[in-house]
């Protein structure tokens, strides 16, 4: 059982930034995959941004470079930079994780962006 604890969420301005936060429960470099998905209201759960365990990178095309995933092994943290942000990122964002054939969810974090 992977527990993830998103943080880092909040109101900010468009064109401001955030940094979200997934700390993991276990290490980082045993789950195969981890990512980011937002929620809008009204909308589908998306996928923002994905890591793999040996370190590569996918976006959603939509976010034009605007975002960044990292990780820190150490810390067992995966990392969301969002930049230039825009009142249609506002969202729940969730931290994913895939290990061993499951997926686990953190709690989400919101995100809004007033304009």
């Amino acid at each position: 059982q992977v527990q993830l604890v998103e943080s880092g969420g909040g109101l900010v301005q468009a064109g401001g930034s955030l940094r979200l936060s997934c700390v993991a429960s276990e290490s980082i470099l045993s789950i195969k995959g981890m990512g980011w998905y937002r929620q809008a209201p009204g909308k589908q759960r998306e996928l923002v941004a994905g890591i793999s365990d040996g370190g590569s990178t996918l976006y959603a095309d939509s976010l034009e470079g605007r975002f960044t995933i990292s990780r820190d092994a150490a810390r067992n943290t995966v990392y969301l930079q969002m930049n230039s942000l825009k009142p249609e990122d506002t969202a729940v964002y969730y931290c994913a994780a895939e290990r061993m054939g499951r997926d686990y969810w953190g709690q989400g974090t919101q995100v809004t962006v007033s304009s």
